[in-house]
């Protein structure tokens, strides 16, 4: 235990009970929304535990929960994601619970609601109601009220702050993207002044001579692995065996996914379905390819082999050096882009350490 937390105790003792002795959980059945005609001109908020958290807003005036008066933790009972409420709201679906304290004289409700983000994600395989199977089970440390109200204080005010660097570095970042799509259409746009080709005249496709099976995937290890899901390294090994693809410049393309990604470094292949392209010419610049085709592609979301028509896709071959010129303004504004969600992931990183600590009453000195 750390010395501030020891401070706060003054040598009292911290009790350890289950969640399910100190919180009552309720299904909210009758505050489930009975039509989805969401409009932002109603008020009463339509929520789910997930990202999306306000999925619309409705007009009913039955079945709303008065969480302005008795604050709730909405809990879903699959992925576990929860969010703290404290303004009326309505409910998607049954697929969660309403979670309150028992005695809020003895464990506050906002004490529980940090702790519960203090645990580690759950396992991907693991679907099962999670409340009364296995969250109410997890064994809680109760701290005296006093210490309980000082680390909530806390936690809010580092929140307060967190919430708003949060929204200042996203408002800048979301100006920073449209800055960036202004100059990529705009450095992007030729007439019939240079020659257009089509993307399978100016790439071939390479076969990597390793793949990785999903399972076989670590969080750690030498080697990436690339995929085509939405942040393409998908996870690293280790594995001697395997003969990544060398340092190079590729473009890879999902065929069912149909992400673009640019990637220069070596890597093993994971999912079937990856189309790794290399440009077939030195009159061509890989990453000024990689651009435009990110830019001409018009994707369809139907989830079918869309290799047959990316390759289709016409991209105007300006002469090499405006090529080069064009690539190195955009890389200008990806690495500003890069910087941002940077500062952004440090300052979460940076809240959940100290949020953990605060809460950590099991490491003794």
């Amino acid at each position: 235990m750390n010395k501030f937390l020891k401070k706060l105790l003054r040598g009292r003792e911290v009790e350890w009970k289950s969640l399910g002795e100190v919180a009552n959980y309720e299904q909210p059945t009758k505050y489930i929304v009975k039509s989805n005609n969401y409009k932002n001109e109603y008020s009463i908020p339509v929520l789910t535990a997930g990202k999306t958290f306000i999925l619309g807003y409705t007009n009913e005036t039955d079945g709303i929960y008065k969480a302005s008066k008795n604050p709730v933790i909405i809990f879903d009972d699959f992925t576990t994601a929860n969010k703290w409420v404290d303004f009326d709201f309505k409910v998607k679906s049954s697929a969660m619970k309403m979670i309150t304290s028992k005695n809020e004289n003895e464990v506050l409700l906002k004490y529980i609601y940090y702790w519960l983000n203090t645990l580690p994600p759950l396992s991907q395989t693991d679907h099962k109601r999670q409340w009364i199977n296995n969250f109410s089970r997890k064994k809680i440390p109760i701290p005296p009220l006093d210490v309980q109200e000082e680390i909530v204080k806390i936690l809010d005010k580092f929140t307060e702050l967190t919430t708003e660097l949060t929204t200042e570095l996203t408002t800048e970042l979301t100006a920073r993207e449209k800055q960036y799509k202004y100059y990529l259409n705009k450095l992007l746009t030729f007439g019939d002044e240079v020659e257009w080709k089509s993307l399978g005249e100016v790439v071939k496709t390479i076969t990597a001579p390793s793949k990785l099976k999903k399972e076989s995937y670590k969080k750690i290890g030498k080697i990436p692995i690339v995929d085509q899901g939405i942040n393409f390294i998908a996870g690293y090994t280790d594995n001697e065996k395997l003969i990544p693809l060398k340092n190079d410049e590729y473009i890879i393309f999902g065929d069912h996914s149909e992400h673009i990604k640019y990637v220069d470094f070596e890597f093993i292949q994971g999912a079937d379905g990856l189309k790794i392209l290399k440009i077939i010419s030195s009159k061509y610049n890989s990453k000024y390819i990689y651009y435009a085709f990110k830019n001409f592609y018009k994707k369809e979301l139907n989830y079918k082999r869309h290799w047959s028509k990316a390759k289709k896709t016409l991209i105007p071959i300006p002469p090499l050096d405006v090529q080069e010129e064009i690539v190195r303004i955009l890389d200008k504004f990806t690495e500003l882009n890069k910087e941002l969600n940077k500062e952004l992931n440090a300052r979460e990183k940076q809240y959940e350490y100290y949020r953990d600590l605060l809460l950590n009453f099991k490491e003794w000195d």
